[in-house]
Protein backbone atom coordinates (compact mmCIF):
# COMPACT_ATOMS: atom_id res chain seq x y z
CA UNK A 1 0.00 0.00 0.00
CA UNK A 2 1.41 3.40 -0.98
CA UNK A 3 0.85 6.65 0.84
CA UNK A 4 0.93 9.11 -2.05
CA UNK A 5 -1.60 11.87 -2.36
CA UNK A 6 -3.91 11.29 -5.33
CA UNK A 7 -4.27 14.00 -7.97
CA UNK A 8 -7.29 16.16 -7.29
CA UNK A 9 -10.02 16.49 -9.86
CA UNK A 10 -11.07 19.73 -8.13
CA UNK A 11 -8.86 22.75 -8.97
CA UNK A 12 -8.30 23.82 -5.36
CA UNK A 13 -5.31 26.05 -6.16
CA UNK A 14 -7.32 28.04 -8.71
CA UNK A 15 -10.26 28.35 -6.32
CA UNK A 16 -8.00 29.67 -3.54
CA UNK A 17 -6.29 32.14 -5.91
CA UNK A 18 -9.70 33.46 -7.05
CA UNK A 19 -10.82 33.82 -3.42
CA UNK A 20 -7.68 35.78 -2.54
CA UNK A 21 -8.20 38.05 -5.54
CA UNK A 22 -11.65 38.62 -4.04
CA UNK A 23 -9.87 40.11 -1.01
CA UNK A 24 -8.37 42.76 -3.28
CA UNK A 25 -11.81 43.49 -4.74
CA UNK A 26 -13.41 43.79 -1.30
CA UNK A 27 -10.68 46.13 -0.05
CA UNK A 28 -11.01 48.36 -3.11
CA UNK A 29 -14.82 48.39 -2.79
CA UNK A 30 -14.45 49.54 0.80
CA UNK A 31 -12.07 52.33 -0.22
CA UNK A 32 -14.48 53.36 -2.99
CA UNK A 33 -17.44 53.42 -0.58
CA UNK A 34 -15.53 55.29 2.15
CA UNK A 35 -14.16 57.85 -0.30
CA UNK A 36 -10.52 57.26 0.56
CA UNK A 37 -7.91 55.30 2.42
CA UNK A 38 -8.08 55.23 6.22
CA UNK A 39 -5.08 56.13 8.38
CA UNK A 40 -1.71 55.27 6.90
CA UNK A 41 -2.99 52.54 4.61
CA UNK A 42 -1.66 52.53 1.06
CA UNK A 43 -1.41 49.80 -1.55
CA UNK A 44 1.12 48.48 -4.01
CA UNK A 45 -0.67 46.50 -6.71
CA UNK A 46 1.49 44.59 -9.19
CA UNK A 47 -0.10 43.33 -12.39
CA UNK A 48 0.79 41.82 -15.74
CA UNK A 49 0.54 44.55 -18.35
CA UNK A 50 -0.16 42.11 -21.23
CA UNK A 51 -2.89 40.17 -19.47
CA UNK A 52 -6.30 40.06 -21.20
CA UNK A 53 -8.46 43.06 -20.34
CA UNK A 54 -5.64 45.32 -19.09
CA UNK A 55 -5.95 48.84 -20.52
CA UNK A 56 -3.07 51.22 -19.87
CA UNK A 57 -1.56 54.01 -21.96
CA UNK A 58 0.87 52.87 -24.67
CA UNK A 59 3.83 54.68 -23.10
CA UNK A 60 3.36 52.70 -19.87
CA UNK A 61 2.99 49.40 -21.70
CA UNK A 62 6.17 50.20 -23.62
CA UNK A 63 8.06 51.05 -20.43
CA UNK A 64 6.63 48.07 -18.51
CA UNK A 65 6.04 45.39 -21.15
CA UNK A 66 5.47 42.53 -18.70
CA UNK A 67 4.64 43.76 -15.22
CA UNK A 68 4.25 47.01 -13.34
CA UNK A 69 3.28 48.10 -9.85
CA UNK A 70 1.02 51.02 -9.03
CA UNK A 71 0.82 52.82 -5.72
CA UNK A 72 -2.56 53.88 -4.41
CA UNK A 73 -2.01 56.42 -1.67
CA UNK A 74 -2.53 60.18 -1.84
CA UNK A 75 -3.24 61.12 -5.44
CA UNK A 76 -5.69 58.95 -7.29
CA UNK A 77 -9.14 59.56 -8.68
CA UNK A 78 -12.13 57.90 -10.29
CA UNK A 79 -11.72 54.54 -8.53
CA UNK A 80 -14.39 52.29 -10.01
CA UNK A 81 -14.62 48.72 -8.71
CA UNK A 82 -16.42 46.11 -10.81
CA UNK A 83 -16.90 42.37 -10.35
CA UNK A 84 -13.97 41.35 -12.57
CA UNK A 85 -11.76 44.47 -12.70
CA UNK A 86 -11.15 47.94 -11.33
CA UNK A 87 -10.23 51.22 -12.97
CA UNK A 88 -8.37 54.11 -11.44
CA UNK A 89 -6.89 57.45 -12.40
CA UNK A 90 -3.22 57.99 -11.54
CA UNK A 91 -0.53 60.42 -12.54
CA UNK A 92 2.76 59.27 -14.11
CA UNK A 93 5.37 62.04 -14.47
CA UNK A 94 2.58 64.62 -14.10
CA UNK A 95 0.62 62.95 -16.92
CA UNK A 96 -2.85 61.75 -15.89
CA UNK A 97 -3.83 58.25 -16.97
CA UNK A 98 -6.75 55.90 -16.47
CA UNK A 99 -5.84 52.25 -15.93
CA UNK A 100 -8.20 49.28 -16.19
CA UNK A 101 -6.91 46.22 -14.35
CA UNK A 102 -8.73 42.87 -14.23
CA UNK A 103 -8.26 41.00 -10.96
CA UNK A 104 -6.91 38.03 -12.95
CA UNK A 105 -3.97 40.23 -14.04
CA UNK A 106 -2.90 41.02 -10.47
CA UNK A 107 0.23 39.22 -9.27
CA UNK A 108 0.73 41.03 -5.97
CA UNK A 109 -1.06 43.20 -3.44
CA UNK A 110 0.73 44.83 -0.51
CA UNK A 111 -0.41 47.18 2.25
CA UNK A 112 2.92 48.05 3.90
CA UNK A 113 1.20 50.10 6.61
CA UNK A 114 0.08 46.85 8.25
CA UNK A 115 2.63 44.43 6.74
CA UNK A 116 -0.04 42.62 4.69
CA UNK A 117 0.85 41.01 1.37
CA UNK A 118 -0.71 38.62 -1.14
CA UNK A 119 1.11 37.06 -4.07
CA UNK A 120 -0.75 35.34 -6.90
CA UNK A 121 0.31 32.55 -9.22
CA UNK A 122 -0.22 32.70 -12.97
CA UNK A 123 -3.45 31.10 -14.17
CA UNK A 124 -3.25 27.66 -15.82
CA UNK A 125 -1.81 27.97 -19.29
CA UNK A 126 -0.20 31.36 -18.57
CA UNK A 127 3.53 31.72 -18.60
CA UNK A 128 4.74 34.23 -16.00
CA UNK A 129 7.06 36.90 -17.42
CA UNK A 130 10.78 36.72 -16.77
CA UNK A 131 11.71 38.51 -13.58
CA UNK A 132 12.43 42.11 -14.64
CA UNK A 133 15.46 43.88 -13.21
CA UNK A 134 14.73 45.56 -9.92
CA UNK A 135 14.01 49.28 -10.41
CA UNK A 136 15.67 51.92 -8.28
CA UNK A 137 13.96 52.68 -4.98
CA UNK A 138 11.41 55.51 -5.28
CA UNK A 139 12.38 58.90 -3.85
CA UNK A 140 10.96 59.70 -0.40
CA UNK A 141 7.34 60.81 -0.23
CA UNK A 142 6.68 64.55 -0.05
CA UNK A 143 3.81 66.29 1.68
CA UNK A 144 2.02 66.73 -1.66
CA UNK A 145 2.05 63.01 -2.34
CA UNK A 146 3.44 63.63 -5.79
CA UNK A 147 5.16 60.23 -5.85
CA UNK A 148 1.95 58.25 -5.64
CA UNK A 149 2.28 57.32 -9.33
CA UNK A 150 5.72 55.76 -8.96
CA UNK A 151 6.25 52.19 -9.98
CA UNK A 152 7.97 50.12 -7.31
CA UNK A 153 9.05 46.52 -6.95
CA UNK A 154 7.42 44.07 -4.56
CA UNK A 155 10.55 41.91 -4.27
CA UNK A 156 11.24 42.97 -0.70
CA UNK A 157 7.79 41.71 0.32
CA UNK A 158 8.02 38.39 -1.53
CA UNK A 159 8.97 35.21 0.24
CA UNK A 160 12.16 33.74 -1.09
Amino acid sequence: MTETTPDSLIPYDDIVQDALRGVVSRVLRRIQADGGLPGGHHFYIAFRTRAPGVAIPAHLKERYPDEMTIVIQHRYWDLVVADDHFSIGLSFNQMPATLVIPYDAIVGFVDPAVNFALQFAAKDGEIPPDQPPEPEAPPPETDGGSNSGNVVTLDRFRRK
